[in-house]
């Protein structure tokens, strides 16, 4: 989503991000205006040409002369893809009250291999298996979802059996009926079966019951096991809407939650941000763009505007 510079030199941005890091002050102003116009490749050569003439780490640099939500969020713009998701599951598992939301956006939304990949991150970087601190953070059925969610590898071909959809349809509605959505069978669909599977259950369930399955769900609790099943259903359904009411929820919520936002933009700019900021100003009748202007501030607002797409 950030307008990347086509023709650029990493050893001159590692020079230059060295420089703005010199003297009195921080010149944060170049440190935005390299970092956030630099795609995942660039970024990744800027931080190997530091190493090579510096002898220490980009990230050691930035992380000791910049602060707050500034430095979480060039902290995780710079790390290649699959370490950033590590790095945010790690960090959904230390809050006080797990971040269940953030393990279910990258067990669910990336595919089969590039969670393959987020795993394999997690171990070089914590040397534990993320499905082990997943499990020794949760309790109960949370647990049984969580783990099973981030263990899991999806078939990701065409085929989907409409048969079964059907009648998997069939076993979340009684789920959802009888208050049961901590069902095994629950667990096991929502967690084993293909993004294509699932959808074609989901659509199932709204042409038998004339209500999408979330709605479905309404009536049930707003926290815990049921809404992180809530969150699974939406975030396989549809990610893109999903996000867009993270983000509301982010930016509307009495003091704005940066660290959601900066996980969303963070995670997606480079992917799909422009749908989720068509589906802002759809749902909201205002841009992403001023209503993060409205209420973000100073270096922070000027960086994850800048991976939005706006100009220094």
């Amino acid at each position: 989503m950030a307008s990347v510079v086509v023709s650029f030199s990493p050893v001159e941005d590692a020079e230059a991000l060295w420089g703005a890091c010199q003297g009195w002050g921080t010149d944060e102003k170049a440190i935005i205006s390299i970092l956030g116009h630099r795609n995942a490749a660039q970024r990744r050569e800027i931080r190997q040409a530091y190493h090579h003439l510096y002898h220490e780490d980009l990230l050691n640099l930035l992380q000791s002369e910049l602060s707050g939500d500034f430095e979480k969020a060039v902290y995780l713009w710079i790390l290649d893809p699959a370490d950033r998701d590590a790095v945010l599951v790690n960090a959904a598992l230390k809050k006080p009250s797990v971040d269940y939301r953030a393990i279910i956006e990258i067990s669910c939304i990336p595919s089969a291999e590039e969670l393959l990949e987020v795993r394999r991150a997690y171990r070089i970087r914590y040397k534990r298996s993320m499905e082990e601190d997943v499990a020794s953070h949760t309790i109960g059925d949370v647990r049984k979802l969580l783990v099973a969610l981030v263990s899991s590898y999806r078939y990701e071909g065409d085929e989907v059996d409409l048969q079964l959809a059907e009648s998997e349809a069939g076993i979340l509605r009684d789920a959802i009926k009888d208050k049961a959505l901590n069902h095994e069978e629950v667990i096991r669909i929502l967690t084993t079966r293909s993004k294509l599977q699932l959808r074609a259950t989901f659509n199932s369930f709204k042409d038998e019951n004339g209500t999408s399955i979330t709605k479905g769900m309404h009536n049930a609790k707003h926290e815990g096991f049921p809404s992180a099943v809530r969150a699974v259903v939406r975030c396989i359904n549809n990610h893109k809407k999903y996000y867009e009411k993270v983000l509301r929820n982010a930016i509307e919520k009495f003091g704005t939650d940066e660290d959601v936002i900066t996980r969303v933009i963070a995670t997606r700019a480079e992917k799909d941000m422009k749908e989720i900021k068509d589906l802002y100003y759809k749902r909201n009748s205002v841009t992403l763009d001023q209503a993060l202007m409205k209420e973000t501030s100073g270096d922070y607002k000027a960086f994850v505007l800048a991976l939005l797409g706006n100009q220094d």
